[in-house]
């Protein structure tokens, strides 16, 4: 059985190579010319997966926020079946998030810069997942580590997502010490947050 991950759509080749030059130049910065060159058709042709730029903008926001959502749920559940504690899921969910905090840096990008871009009910939606997100991290955060207040946190989760988002600031690919060794050390940042957040008094240690 083939172990290759199936070839990327042209419409995930749009949105991909949308996302990286956004990300570059601003949306505004770019025409549907240059969108549809880089994917190696005109422009006009473009619009029969899209029609037009901020139809690409609204499906990448909402797609990343929904995907994040719908990963962090099958990480909590265990989507292999096995049994997991509470750290072993905070673990987990730390992991998915770094993934996409190296490998999705243009959608950082973007939602800093052009959330406000989106329509109304698209901007909901995203935020809505978002929420989502985070009381799905507020719960496993609390469990393992029961003396945080469900404020405390919400504020831990909130901080960790600035840190592991920090990757678009952190120079470019081959600056950094390779993606394992990235990776490893914002885990261990990621964690270290959590546990500074128990304060002093190590009224929030982990069970």
């Amino acid at each position: 059985m083939s172990t290759h991950a199936p070839a990327p759509t042209r419409r995930e080749q749009i949105l991909k190579e949308a996302a990286r030059l956004f990300a570059e130049r601003g949306f505004h910065g770019v025409g549907v010319d240059e969108i549809g060159a880089a994917v190696g058709i005109s422009g006009p042709g473009l619009y029969r997966h899209f029609p037009g730029k901020e139809a690409m903008l609204a499906e990448l926001l909402v797609g990343i926020s929904g995907r994040l959502l719908t990963g962090g749920k099958q990480r909590a559940a265990g989507e292999d079946g096995a049994r997991r504690g509470p750290a072993e899921v905070l673990d987990s969910l730390i992991e998915g998030h770094i993934d996409f905090a190296l490998d999705d840096r243009p959608l950082i990008i973007l939602h800093d810069r052009e959330l406000d871009r989106l329509r109304d009910s698209d901007r909901k939606l995203v935020r809505s997942l978002q929420r989502q997100y985070v009381e799905l991290w507020v719960e496993v955060a609390r469990k393992v580590y029961p003396g945080l207040s469900e404020a405390e946190a919400r504020a831990s989760v909130h901080a960790v997502f600035g840190l592991l988002n920090s990757t678009p600031h952190l120079g470019r690919p081959g600056a950094l010490p390779g993606r394992a060794a990235t990776a490893a050390l914002l885990h261990r940042l990621a964690l270290g947050a959590f546990d500074a957040a128990q304060g002093p008094d190590g009224a929030g240690q982990p069970r």
